[in-house]
């Protein structure tokens, strides 16, 4: 692998960004954020503590009359202003996402446009909070219904997208009219906090926006969902995360879009287009290395084409090039840590030992950081982890498959619901087996789900709520009725 010089972050704040201040912790604590690809320290981050918690709560409640009573107009400026700003600094903040998350220039330049988009979209949709005057049924008196901000809002994000899973999130909240509490990734915060310093440029008030990065998420968070004056809890993250915040959101009957783990089937019946299902095979599976919860993670192929998808695919994985993603050259970078480099080498063994096939890749990479090869897994058995458990990993298993009607029951036999792909040449077909997939989003002859005017969010125990489109603002909205005599 080419040695790759260090990006001086030398500038960037990595203190705690509270009431538009950046603060030192309550308690002198830091943690060190590394390079996955090389180990080596990139930043040490202040590490917040309670009462640091607590601040940010009475910062964003101070602010939250102000912010919510700002025409939404006025609101729209901010937010396109955080569109242009982060496109103007688009590379300074790829090398950022590079840096802390591993992922190839290409993927982090693609990631800080996906994040900007949703200011700019946000930007539109903060002055079409529309409600609605009706007639009562029984006459007399007229039915108003109005759309107010939710209030104080806690936002967890996960380290898989540190710039996106936050815009994701905050534009919606700031067009709402809502203040924010932002508990960034331990293992990619600084994305995060290098957005502070551009939501303050571009106008967002003091308290409207507060960062806390810290170590110890559990028990700060959980402070956030006991505190009476934060009334949402958004969170990207696992499933069994999810399922602990939501038992902890109950004790305050708290709001919680939650989009949590997946187990995406990606499906090629017999009459698709081999080369078009190839070409999205490579976008749904190495997106980010496969680090996305709408990864592609097992593939049902139809026997008719099984073989030359199988070839073709393979073949395209075996071509790319892997190394340290501030390298132009590299395609697939470092997975995070070397916990998911470790499930990732598990599932393959797994897989191998049960008799699927290791059509390409299928070991780890000597040397430093925590790089795992594109990998094909062929003939993979029903019974294998790799075709149940989320892979978070450039490893494709790629199962065999007689019929469709097997191979729709093979897709929805899993507790998630989150992203499904479907290649066909038949539209009508297409359609009517997407409606029959039980998953909250369906592509269909393409490998990229994701758009901001879109809803984003699962069925079954992949989440709750929707994310983009004008329903992600809705989230971040408490629905009012006034009964009005006539």
């Amino acid at each position: 692998m080419r040695e790759i010089p260090m990006l001086s972050i030398a500038n960037l704040p990595t203190g705690l960004y509270i009431d538009g201040n950046w603060a030192r912790p309550s308690q002198p604590r830091s943690f060190t954020v590394s390079d996955p690809a090389t180990g080596e320290s990139v930043a040490q981050v202040a590490d917040a503590g309670l009462d640091d918690a607590r601040a940010a709560v009475d910062a964003a409640a101070a602010a939250l009359p102000a912010w919510r009573d700002t025409p939404p107009r006025t609101r729209a400026e901010v937010l396109r202003k955080v569109h242009l700003l982060m496109l103007e600094r688009l590379e300074e903040l790829a090398r950022i996402i590079t840096l802390e998350n591993g992922k190839p220039l290409a993927d982090s330049r693609a990631e800080i446009r996906y994040a900007a988009e949703f200011f700019r979209w946000y930007s539109e949709e903060a002055c079409r909070n529309l409600g609605s005057v009706s007639q009562a049924p029984a006459g007399g008196y007229r039915i108003l219904v109005q759309h107010q901000p939710i209030g104080v809002v806690a936002l967890v994000t996960p380290w898989n997208f540190p710039s996106a899973m936050g815009a994701r999130k905050i534009a919606p909240a700031l067009a709402a009219g809502c203040t924010v509490l932002v508990k960034p990734a331990s293992l990619t915060p600084l994305s995060m906090l290098a957005l502070a310093g551009i939501l303050a440029e571009a106008g967002v008030p003091d308290g409207v926006v507060n960062i806390v990065p810290t170590s110890r998420s559990g028990p700060l968070v959980d402070l956030w969902l006991h505190d009476p004056r934060v009334r949402l809890v958004s969170f990207t993250g696992s499933t069994e995360v999810g399922r602990i915040l939501l038992k902890a959101a109950a004790d305050q009957v708290l709001k919680t879009p939650m989009e949590l783990g997946g187990n995406a089937p990606f499906l090629v019946l017999d009459d698709a287009d081999v080369e078009a299902a190839v070409d999205g095979a490579m976008i749904a599976k190495m997106r980010n290395m496969g680090e996305a919860c709408t990864a592609a993670n097992r593939f049902y192929v139809g026997a008719g084409v099984y073989d030359a998808f199988v070839r073709a695919f393979a073949q395209r994985m075996r071509e790319q090039k892997i190394g340290h993603g501030l390298d132009e050259a590299n395609q697939v970078g470092s997975l995070i840590d070397a916990a998911t480099r470790d499930k990732v080498e598990e599932l393959v063994q797994d897989a191998v030992s049960r008799g699927a096939k290791v059509l390409c890749g299928g070991e780890r990479l000597p040397g430093p950081g925590y790089f795992y090869p594109p990998t094909v897994l062929g003939d993979v058995p029903a019974d294998s982890r790799v075709l149940s458990e989320e892979i978070f990993g450039p490893v494709a298993p790629i199962v065999r498959v007689a019929s469709e009607d097997e191979m729709v029951e093979l897709a929805n036999g899993t507790e998630y619901g989150l992203a499904a792909y479907l290649y066909t040449r038949d539209l009508a077909k297409g359609l009517k087996l997407a409606e029959r997939l039980e998953f909250g989003m369906v592509a269909l002859n393409r490998g990229l789900v994701s758009d901001p005017a879109a809803p984003f969010g699962g069925v079954k125990q992949s989440g709750l709520g929707r994310e983009g489109s004008w329903e992600g603002m809705q989230e971040y909205m408490e629905t009012k009725y006034v009964s009005v005599q006539w």
